[in-house]
């Protein structure tokens, strides 16, 4: 268990990650984030059934503008990524085990970086679901336990792994799921 008091090194947080069973972990340069209107506009296609229904997704997470004003605002980041291997070319199983793995992952990463960063900024993999139901439109029952996703902030993916210094993809039959945590 980390001790809040200490600040920690990018080294040690790494190596945290990898600890907590992530597949890759790299440092992240918030100022490379960019937030883009056309991946905003996926989320408004409404595909996960979120949009404008959770406070963790868009609209509700923020304009365009206001997640990359926040974004910008953090000195420190981290790329986490959770990767899968199918059996076959769609393997719902693996989709499943390795989706629950990165996200039971990336929650406890989010609680334990919280505890040394309270306003870190962790974006994971789709939405929030934190609770079987969101509240919205009434207020938030744990607004310090909530998620949003990368792409909810307009973020590329494909992008900010290149920039991170991470493949996106690890080839046949493999799935990534990629978040990332801004101190």
């Amino acid at each position: 268990m980390y001790n809040s008091s200490r600040r920690y090194t990018m080294i040690d947080w790494i190596e945290k990650a990898k600890e907590m069973s992530f597949d890759a972990a790299a440092p992240l340069d918030p100022k490379t984030l960019i937030a883009r209107e056309d991946v905003r506009e996926m989320c408004a296609a409404d595909k996960c059934h979120t949009y404008n229904k959770n406070w963790t997704c868009p609209p509700n997470c923020g304009t365009i503008e206001e997640c990359q004003k926040q974004m910008q605002g953090y000195t420190n980041g981290i790329l986490l990524q959770t990767t899968g291997y199918m059996t076959k070319t769609f393997d719902t199983k693996t989709y499943q085990e390795t989706e629950k793995r990165h996200m039971v992952n990336f929650r406890h990463f989010a609680e334990e970086i919280r505890k040394t960063y309270p306003d870190a900024l962790c974006l994971g993999a789709g939405g929030c679901h934190f609770c079987k139901e969101c509240s919205f439109p009434k207020e938030c029952r744990f607004p310090d336990k909530a998620l949003s996703s990368m792409e909810g902030y307009g973020l590329f993916i494909i992008h900010v792994c290149r920039d991170a210094g991470l493949p996106y993809y690890y080839g046949k039959n493999s799935l990534t799921y990629t978040a990332c945590v801004l101190y």
